[in-house]
């Protein structure tokens, strides 16, 4: 049952129903939208998994399957999660486990570029509205057809960084001397073909690996390799429908969609697992110059991001062409259900005494990041209310009545914000102006109205504080 028809009820008339409150909730019901709108899980429900209750268990985990298959790349703290789509549009409900990004490392570069490859991936990163975006794969490509080198590779990147791994070579021979040299890793193997398909089934239920099957360009030789994968036992599979540069962007997104909506619309299960891309194909084009190449791949990511990638391979490490799609990846898997934002609290910048001056924001983390920005690049030493607004900015906050005196004279209790100043004096934002005398009945402090942007702070505490 798809995410969006599938309602409370459906899933509470599977639960025990005892309203026990064991897994955090005051009831079965309540416990039952949060499941279906994917905050919990069934796990938290202790009697649900005694034995009496195994039948509807697995009725309930049948009717939760995502219609993308979820799968792990890696191991431990570095493991990568692809796939686990509900929808086929974001509007629907909203996406799951942001596309990975792959770079790529050639299984003929020396241990010395091998690891400066690796660092510059590791710090290629970007704060973003208290999120750290980076890439999170490696993929190693044979281009030396050579196993002994591509086993030495592998075993480098391994022993250098503990990010998940991609292995690319369409040899059984050498996709083993790869997975022997990663130990138990898990790597992505890449890729099964239709003249490879038996020999790297067995490798993946060998080394319990996932892997790629790829069928450039063909979908129904795709999907009929996928099905006898799935026939053979190979449950971990991810889809290669083929990446075309240049004029075959068209085909290569018309394939992508049709792929996820077999998966999500049509609930075809033989096709219902994560989609690879390879914008690193434009690199193979002759007749481009490097910058041309980049710009291409660069295009060619966000196109790949926004049409239904979970996995991509590239080969830029710019941090110019990379991050802005590290920030529209990062947008497109926002829950649109509910507004970003961050915990409410007392904040403290900067070298803060009983003088400092109190400013107060909401918990919209767009707001509080910029603002927090603003105070930190221009040395400014204060306190920060941080208001629950749940996660609204500061002018829909006052229309909408989210930000309101009495809710800025609760926060001023809960954080003790009396015990850190003793000058009993707030500065609101400008755009709350208007709450200022309801602030000042509410809490009895004085209330100065700040700028109307975050970046006059500075200069409105430099003429307007008295300490």
């Amino acid at each position: 049952m798809a995410a969006k028809e599938l309602s409370p009820i459906d899933v509470y008339v599977l639960l025990p129903k005892t309203n026990c409150k064991l897994c955090g909730e005051e009831n079965c019901m309540a416990f039952a939208t949060k499941i279906v709108n994917r905050v919990v899980g069934l796990e938290l429900c202790p009697p649900l998994l005694e034995k009496q209750h195994a039948s509807s268990l697995v009725k309930l985990q049948e009717m939760l399957r995502p219609a993308v298959k979820e799968i792990a790349l890696g191991t431990g703290e570095g493991t990568v999660t692809i796939g686990g789509k509900l929808v086929m549009y974001r509007h629907q409900f909203a996406y799951f486990n942001p596309t990975a990004i792959a770079m790529d490392i050639s299984d003929e570069a020396s241990d010395e570029e091998i690891k400066q490859r690796i660092t510059a991936v590791q710090s290629l990163y970007y704060d973003y509205i208290g999120q750290r975006l980076k890439l999170d794969m490696i993929a190693l490509r044979c281009t030396s057809n050579d196993a002994k080198k591509f086993e030495a590779a592998a075993r480098r990147i391994s022993e250098t960084t503990k990010l998940p791994m991609m292995l690319c070579s369409v040899n059984p021979d050498t996709m083993e001397a790869g997975l022997v040299a990663v130990g138990k890793a898990r790597p992505l193997i890449y890729a099964a073909t239709l003249g490879n398909w038996k020999e790297m089934a067995e490798l993946a239920l060998m080394y319990n690996c996932p892997l790629a099957v790829s069928a450039p360009g063909d979908l129904d030789m795709l999907a009929s390799l996928s099905a006898t994968l799935l026939e053979y036992g190979v449950e971990d599979l991810v889809l290669d429908p083929g990446t075309f540069p240049g004029k075959g962007v068209g085909q290569t997104l018309d394939n992508f969609t049709m792929l996820r909506r077999a998966a999500c619309e049509e609930g075809n299960k033989t096709l219902a697992f994560p989609l690879i891309g390879t914008p690193i194909s434009v690199w193979s084009q002759t007749g481009r110059s490097a910058e041309e190449a980049r710009w291409e791949e660069s295009c060619l990511m966000s196109m790949l991001i926004t049409r239904y990638a979970d996995l991509l391979v590239v080969h830029s490490a710019d941090g110019w062409l990379v991050l802005p799609n590290l920030v529209l990846r990062q947008n497109l898997y926002t829950d649109p259900r509910k507004p970003v934002s961050v915990d409410p609290a007392l904040k403290a910048f900067g070298t803060t005494d009983q003088n400092s001056p109190l400013l107060c924001t909401t918990n919209f983390a767009l707001t509080y990041y910029t603002v927090a920005s603003d105070i930190e690049a221009a040395g400014v030493s204060c306190y920060m209310l941080v208001i629950d607004t749940e996660g609204i900015s500061v002018e829909s906050a006052v229309a909408g009545r989210k930000l309101t005196a009495d809710k800025v004279a609760e926060s001023i209790k809960t954080f003790k914000a009396s015990e850190k100043v003793n000058h009993k004096t707030l500065v609101i934002p400008g755009r709350a102006a208007r709450l200022s005398g309801e602030i000042e009945e509410a809490t009895g402090w004085t209330v100065l109205v700040g700028p109307m942007d975050s970046s006059g702070i500075p200069k409105f505490l430099q003429e307007k504080w008295k300490r």
